[in-house]
């Protein structure tokens, strides 16, 4: 056995999904898919329509605030890039994300009125408004006027042909003032992603990258020039190293559009993204007259032929420390069965943040997360459809019927009770052993079957539920499944 150095878990919860903590495993990770919800939002104002997109959304306090660009690009029934100017556009969920309203601000005039929800636009020092991603800044010296940060890709530099990734900041969410250029040079035509990681002290900053070679023109033939993820880092939000090329290993190339990185708030020590998969067709397929809108789809093509041959979906990628990321390689959300709007250029592009949700039925499960994917795309009413996933159930360490077992590495606790994050078929079961670092078993720590799917089942050992007095000292734990899911424990 291994000789590793313990990990000091303390009394966070620690996801299983990667090997980070496992010396040895026959479980397997899985993936899990999230369930298609409701439609939360609907983009029917004369300043919304078919180029609605890069959502960003965040509980804060009751209410959960939700910010999106809105305009139309290529109606159906013209080629017309640009048939409205871009607005940044505010709403806000009362009933925990399961709909959201708009909220009349009066701020910006539209088409004669000041009665929407329009919270930036084109002109002045908003050169261009490619995106505009919203966070709320968790840096304890924060100061109070830009609690509330934005990031926008703002056109070329005054003078220079070289692209600007700017910040803006607000004292409420609401009026957003300049903030100064962060990045310049790049690609920035996506939703680009900042925030304070707690546990580093720093800001980590997630932006479309740019492969030395790769033209704006986007021609064919590229290569291994692929649309992809370079990151960099701040202390203060206004000095930035090197943007670099995040880390996903030995993975086969694939083109990433979006990223949405942002650090899971319940175990926060590990970032999540869920970036938009890009995959170029550059030719038409007779498969493209099975799907839905071929006539429109073909329109669109005569304005470039990757406006109606490009498709999109979702995959996972998790990090430990914000630049090495492991990548899963099926997608986490596709498009779906076919229906009017989807298998486009567009799909599964997810909101940057996650919110919980009451299920369905508060009373039968418990709450779940909900993040949310624009449906309808190229069609002039857009909307805003929301899914969900339980608690820490991206991925799991998974065993079928055949038994299989996982190992992790001596780790240090502080806390007297084991909680587990799992589920079981009727036939299927889990039992945990703690042995200490040298892998003998501890006597008196192997606990009772467990069967059924909880969020937090407390652990029954044979000697009872305390582990206080393991506490602070090297421990490893083996998990015994059968037929059953291991997603998250914590020492509480």
């Amino acid at each position: 056995m291994k000789k590793r150095t313990p990990v000091a878990l303390g009394s966070r919860r620690e996801l299983l999904w990667d090997d980070y903590l496992l010396d040895e495993a026959t479980a397997t990770l899985k993936q899990h898919q999230p369930k298609t919800r409701e439609i939360a939002l609907r983009f029917d104002q004369p300043w919304e329509g078919s180029y609605c997109g890069y959502a960003s959304l965040f509980q804060d306090g009751p209410l959960i605030r939700l910010y999106y660009y809105a305009g139309r690009f290529l109606l159906q029934d013209d080629t017309n890039v640009h048939a409205t100017p871009i607005v940044i556009c505010y709403a806000e969920s009362h009933d925990n994300g399961r709909t959201f309203s708009k909220p009349d601000l009066g701020l910006y005039d539209y088409g004669g009125s000041k009665h929407n929800n329009i919270i930036m636009q084109e002109g002045g020092y908003t050169r261009s408004l490619d995106n505009f991603a919203v966070f709320k800044d968790s840096n304890p010296d924060c100061p109070p006027d830009a609690l509330y940060k934005a990031i926008a890709a703002n056109g070329t530099a005054p003078g220079t042909d070289l692209h600007e990734l700017c910040a803006y900041k607000s004292a409420d969410g609401i009026h957003f003032s300049p903030g100064g250029c962060l990045v310049r040079g790049g690609w920035f035509d996506s939703l680009n992603c900042a925030f304070w990681d707690r546990h580093s002290k720093q800001y980590f900053l997630y932006m479309r990258d740019w492969p030395e070679g790769y033209t704006r023109t986007r021609s064919q033939g590229m290569g291994t020039r692929l649309r992809g993820i370079r990151c960099c880092t701040s202390p203060d939000f206004q000095t930035w190293g090197d943007a670099k090329p995040v880390d996903f290993g030995d993975v086969s190339p694939v083109e990433l559009y979006t990223n949405v990185v942002k650090p899971y708030e319940r175990a926060d020590h590990m970032f999540l993204g869920m970036p938009s998969r890009y995959y170029e067709r550059d030719r038409w397929v007779p498969n493209f007259d099975f799907l839905s809108g071929a006539d429109q789809r073909r329109n669109r093509c005569r304005k470039h032929i990757r406006y109606g041959t490009v498709l999109t979906d979702c995959i996972l990628i998790t990090s430990r420390d914000g630049v090495h990321f492991k990548r899963q390689e099926e997608a986490f959300l596709t498009p779906g069965i076919e229906r009017t709007g989807n298998w486009v250029y567009g799909d599964c592009y997810p909101t940057w943040g996650m919110v919980e949700t009451p299920a369905d039925d508060p009373d039968q499960a418990p709450d779940e997360l909900s993040f949310y994917c624009f449906d309808y795309h190229w069609i002039k009413e857009q909307a805003l459809r929301r899914y969900s996933i339980r608690k820490d159930g991206f991925l799991s360490y998974h065993a079928g019927y055949k038994p299989a077992y996982l190992l992790t590495r001596p780790f240090t606790f502080s806390g007297s009770r084991l909680l587990i994050n799992f589920s079981t078929s009727a036939i299927g079961s889990l039992q945990i052993t703690l042995l200490d670092e040298n892998g003998t078993p501890l006597p008196g720590y192997s606990s009772c079957e467990l069967f059924g799917d909880s969020l937090e089942r407390p652990v029954d050992f044979i000697d009872g539920t305390d582990v206080a007095q393991l506490a602070g000292r090297p421990v490893r734990m083996r998990v015994d499944l059968q037929d059953a899911d291991f997603f998250s424990f914590k020492f509480s």
